[in-house]
């Protein structure tokens, strides 16, 4: 930037002047200091947003076509036109403004900011060791193999771990392993795969959601147009006689211009979990193909909702070949489903209500959930808490059986959206909800020998069981985020201080089970002493995305990454609201 010129004026009208701003100067550095004693928040923002902040490149980088531009290929099945147009991503009288999401935080003391700084920095430690870990022995690979000291490769390898990971480093002021990082993506052919086929839920959450929030972050142009490639193979997996996305994107049929068969079934969540990324992607784009693409299975699921077993719920599993969400008799809040109901009030959120049918989906879902997956279990204390079972309902009759009181650690999202969700719809029952789930998941967490949670469990709900947890089925951690993203949800919506301590609780409990030379490892099980503690060879790419962050981001100032700002898809990479 050229130096300003500022011409020489004599007299005492400037000499004047001159005193009155330099006293001013020096009165605003004076107020600083004494805030930064007192543990002013919005001062160690704005030193964080300098880490944050776009700047000169340490590693230089050239972008690198991949071998197949998968935008210019000509689809079998072509698209009808016109395109449906995005939401308007502005308020109106027809579209009121939403209500405010996170908590209005005051000043801190001294002892609570220094408390909160030094956990902090714990965990950018960590996530540098995780990193350097990545980087020295499984760089450009999926995962790291953290006893081994080896990497592999398991979603096309793309480098998932660090795609995944880009925006943590941006957050937490990585810069210069930032840039590197950014140097590598420059390089990725998305026309080649180490597998045959590109699961098109792992590419579009961990992949295209990566590269758009550290370009919502960053702006760095690459970024946003290694997404394009993404979003347009993604868009491939539209090419199919009714329109409806495949499962696995087969890559020899799309570039022979074959076109793609839908399965016969897929978990909800695959289609449900692509109308966040896309619809991004045609927000910062302009292009509405990738919106008027997912446009299309959001109407298949609001025309359906009311139609099921459960009513506001959808089964497990679906039909995309025959358009079907409806038939199915297993309905749950966890695994093959979760997704699914975490984007319908996000989706809300991105429009700012624009779009009526994401607010009718995310009303029907609370509601129905509430009446038939969420129990309160018979624990010792008689805690007030809230667990997410699952439903099976009898195909013959069409009569829901009892609820089953086995949950997962994946089903932890669900106290972080209903908090989400109660806010967006000023409804401070369902933030309640939220609050008694997410102390359901720190509870499970506070009971094992270990201080995690395990992989699935069951507990006890009926009164003539004994109160408590009654099996372990899968009693592995590996790394997963959902329990402290809720923690992170209820302490910004609600600023009470409960959620931050039982954070670091966790924080300790993960960082010391998980502990290896080489960056983090998976735990075999958590139901043992702490001393006896196994670990499997294996660092999943959202250890860093995720779960880090989440940690990173309870012990950071409120404004880093706003509740209110920004989107977080369901792999945590924050997306710039458009706007209002």
């Amino acid at each position: 930037m050229p130096q300003r010129i500022i011409p020489r004026v004599n007299g005492p009208r400037v000499r004047i002047r001159t005193l009155i701003l330099g006293g001013a100067f020096f009165a605003t550095i004076w107020y600083l200091l004494q805030g930064l004693k007192l543990g002013d928040v919005s001062l160690e923002s704005v030193r964080l947003e300098k880490h944050m902040n776009s700047g000169p490149l340490s590693h230089p980088y050239k972008f690198v076509k991949s071998s197949v531009d998968w935008g210019k290929l000509t689809p079998k099945y072509p698209p009808e036109k016109p395109f449906t147009p995005l939401p308007p991503a502005v308020s109106s009288r027809r579209i009121p403004k939403l209500p405010r999401v996170q908590h209005q935080f005051g000043p801190e003391t001294g002892e609570f900011h220094q408390k909160r700084h030094n956990r902090r920095v714990a965990v950018r430690q960590l996530a540098v060791k995780s990193w350097n870990a990545y980087r020295t022995y499984a760089w450009k690979k999926d995962a790291l193999l953290p006893l081994s000291g080896a990497g592999r490769d398991q979603f096309s390898g793309w480098a998932a771990t660090l795609v995944d990971s880009l925006d943590t480093l941006w957050i937490m002021g990585m810069r210069d392993e930032f840039d590197e990082a950014i140097a590598a993506v420059a390089e990725i052919d998305f026309g080649k795969s180490t597998t045959p086929n590109v699961n098109i839920f792992e590419t579009n959450i961990r992949y295209l959601g990566g590269l758009l929030a550290a370009y919502d972050l960053s702006k760095r142009e690459i970024l946003l147009q290694k997404a394009i490639e993404l979003g347009d193979l993604i868009y491939a997996g539209f090419d199919t006689k009714n329109r409806m996305p495949v499962d696995n994107i087969l890559l020899g049929p799309i570039k022979a211009g074959e076109g793609l068969q839908v399965e016969p079934q897929v978990v909800s969540a695959s289609p449900g979990t692509l109308s966040l990324e896309m619809a991004r992607l045609s927000q910062l784009t302009g292009n509405p193909k990738y919106y008027s693409a997912i446009s299309r299975i959001t109407d298949l699921f609001h025309a359906g909702q009311n139609q099921t077993a459960l009513p506001g719920l959808f089964p497990m599993w679906v039909s995309m070949s025959k358009g079907d969400v409806i038939s199915g008799n297993t309905f749950t809040l966890a695994g093959c489903v979760d997704s699914l109901y975490e984007y319908f009030p996000k989706m809300h959120f991105l429009f700012s209500g624009a779009e009526p049918k994401y607010l009718a989906l995310t009303r029907n879902f609370l509601s129905a959930a509430k009446k038939y997956l969420l129990f309160r279990p018979f624990v010792p204390q008689n805690d007030d808490i809230l667990m997410a079972g699952n439903r099976n309902v009898d195909i013959q009759t069409n009569n829901p059986y009892p609820i089953d009181p086995e949950t997962e650690h994946l089903a932890c999202f669900i106290g972080g959206t209903y908090a989400l969700a109660g806010r967006l719809l000023s409804s401070p029952e369902d933030v309640s909800v939220g609050a008694k789930l997410t102390r359901g998941c720190v509870y499970a967490y506070k009971s094992f020998p270990t201080g995690i949670m395990p992989e699935r469990l069951n507990m006890a709900y009926k009164s003539h069981l004994p109160k408590g947890f009654t099996t372990a089925k899968d009693a592995r951690y590996i790394l997963r985020p959902e329990a402290i993203e809720s923690v992170f949800y209820m302490w910004r919506i609600t600023g009470e201080q409960e959620w931050q301590e039982a954070a670091w609780d966790m924080f300790k409990a993960v960082e010391r089970g998980t502990r290896t030379e080489k960056g983090a490892a998976s735990v075999v099980d958590v139901t043992v002493q702490p001393g006896d503690i196994e670990r499997e060879d294996y660092m999943e790419s959202f250890w860093i995305a995720e779960t880090l962050k989440y940690f990173y981001l309870v012990f950071s100032p409120p404004d880093i990454i706003s509740l209110d700002k920004y989107v977080l898809n369901t792999e945590a990479h924050p997306f710039l609201r458009p706007a209002v």
